[in-house]
């Protein structure tokens, strides 16, 4: 049976979770790619060959991404790995130094929302600083980072399907375990004086 792993999901205000970096979203988005097909009237690019999405701390890499520009020119991004995992990062505000990334086999990024839509194998992470925290893993993820809302769903339709699967949450303890107690020194009791003393 399929399982997935929901960790920290009803807990995320108590579990840390910060919004995104905030700044992100006033950033100019840079593409670095190998080619890219442009349709300037139906506002269509598309990227391919080691396409890597930037925008502020938002980093998402690919082998191809499409992106597209609604009437009010928000971006909306769709990313592929061509049999690799795509995959994204990005700083969250607060105290220290604190990520998020994750990855599927496709992303849908909408600029205008803040969300992120993660389908097929998705998997996204919390980081404080190097080291992985809390994780969820489901077949799709909506991850919507201005209201700090995780979605889980058991089929990479975003929609859960009976029997697909179940889910479990793992939440890793957010506070250090205490010291061990110290125990007095156990003493010795005088030699006995040496004979002929």
């Amino acid at each position: 049976m399929k399982r997935l792993i929901l960790s920290a999901l009803l807990l995320l205000g108590a579990a840390g979770f910060a919004a995104a970096e905030k700044a992100d979203s006033y950033k100019p988005t840079e593409i670095n790619y190998g080619r890219l097909d442009a349709d300037d009237v139906k506002q269509v690019y598309t990227f391919t060959g080691d396409v890597t999405l930037t925008r502020g701390t938002l980093r998402m890499k690919a082998d191809k991404a499409v992106v597209t520009y609604t009437p009010d020119g928000y971006q909306l991004a769709t990313l592929t790995g061509g049999g690799k995992k795509v995959a994204f990062r990005q700083k969250r505000d607060g105290e220290g130094d604190q990520w998020m990334e994750g990855e599927a086999d496709r992303i849908e990024y909408d600029e205008k929302a803040e969300l992120v839509k993660m389908y097929s194998k998705a998997k996204i992470r919390r980081l404080e600083g190097t080291k992985p925290s809390d994780e969820v893993e489901g077949e799709f993820i909506s991850y919507d980072s201005r209201r700090e809302f995780f979605s889980v769903r058991n089929s990479s339709t975003g929609t859960d399907k009976p029997g697909a699967g179940r889910g479990t949450m793992v939440i890793q303890p957010k506070r250090t375990a205490p010291a061990p107690a110290s125990t007095p020194a156990t003493t010795q009791p005088p030699a006995a004086p040496a004979a002929g003393n």
